[in-house]
């Protein structure tokens, strides 16, 4: 990931509404939602909410899969794992000691799931 990626997808989150509907896919991963079950249980009207997931997929924070007339959103997982091992990546290299020090490996155990496509294929794909 590099910094470009990464600012796209902050800026795409930069939005409470956003953040909500990630969190709620998050905790629905790795099935996802449709637009309709989002919309309800975040009580947004569609419209609204229509703007926002597609924001949200253009950032590749979204996946989404057709199923007939429905769209099923879900979280791309993997992206927030790179995020966060950009984020983290020189954790502690300033310090010898080296024992608090962020762990992506044993942080990415929750992330790897197959609904998880290529994250930056993806939003380089939308740059």
């Amino acid at each position: 990931m590099d910094k470009k990626i990464a600012t796209t997808i902050f800026e795409s989150l930069a939005s409470g509404v956003r953040l909500d509907v990630y969190r709620l896919l998050v905790k629905n991963a790795p099935n996802g939602l449709v637009a309709g079950e989002i919309a309800t249980l975040l009580a947004l009207p569609s419209t609204n909410l229509s703007f926002h997931l597609k924001a949200m997929t253009h950032a590749g924070l979204l996946n989404v899969t057709q199923e007939g007339r429905y769209q099923r959103y879900r979280a791309n997982l993997s992206i927030m794992q790179e995020l966060i091992i950009y984020l983290t990546a020189e954790c502690c290299t300033g310090h010898t000691e080296a024992e608090h020090c962020f762990d992506s490996d044993s942080a990415s155990d929750c992330c790897n799931t197959e609904a998880n496509l290529s994250t930056t294929d993806q939003i380089d794909s939308y740059l």
